[in-house]
């Protein structure tokens, strides 16, 4: 395990623990925090890269790997904690998650499980060249797409 795996892991690990003891008090702090926390992660390795896939920066194999074996961790955790029902946007300003999350949770742990799988399959092909991330990453992409037009309200 990498260390910048290692701390997301613990970084996101402290926020889940916190995420039920405010459920009760009916403050979603902590559960939105672990939300865009994961979105950060995620956004950031996949611009690693879809930098090197673009030759926007260099290849290199191991921060590649490093990149992809990061996006199968996070996609590793389970959703349920961090998506309380009432931490939507109807309820709350600072967040854009759809109530429909809940209307069809089942949808959407579908789709998080779906970018797992692209995730997987990004991993297996990280290491290997600049070449093989192009299409990799758009699959991942598209499951990040199709889970944000669902349950994202649009900027």
């Amino acid at each position: 395990m990498t260390t910048v795996t290692r701390l997301a892991a613990l970084a996101l690990g402290a926020a889940l623990v916190a995420a039920p003891l405010t459920a009760t008090a009916q403050s979603f702090d902590n559960h939105l925090a672990a939300r865009k926390g994961e979105m950060q992660i995620m956004s950031f390795n996949l611009g690693i890269l879809g930098g090197m896939a673009r030759g926007n920066m260099p290849y290199d194999a191991e921060a590649a790997q490093a990149a992809a074996d990061n996006l199968v961790a996070i996609s590793q955790l389970t959703q349920t904690v961090q998506w309380a029902e009432g931490s939507d946007n109807m309820e709350l300003s600072n967040t854009r998650a759809l109530p429909a999350i809940w209307d069809d949770f089942a949808d959407f742990q579908a789709k998080w499980a779906s970018f797992g799988e692209r995730a997987v399959a990004l991993q297996a092909v990280a290491g290997q060249g600049a070449e093989g991330l192009g299409a990799a990453i758009g699959g991942v992409g598209g499951t990040c797409q199709a889970c944000h037009e669902a349950y994202r309200q649009p900027n």
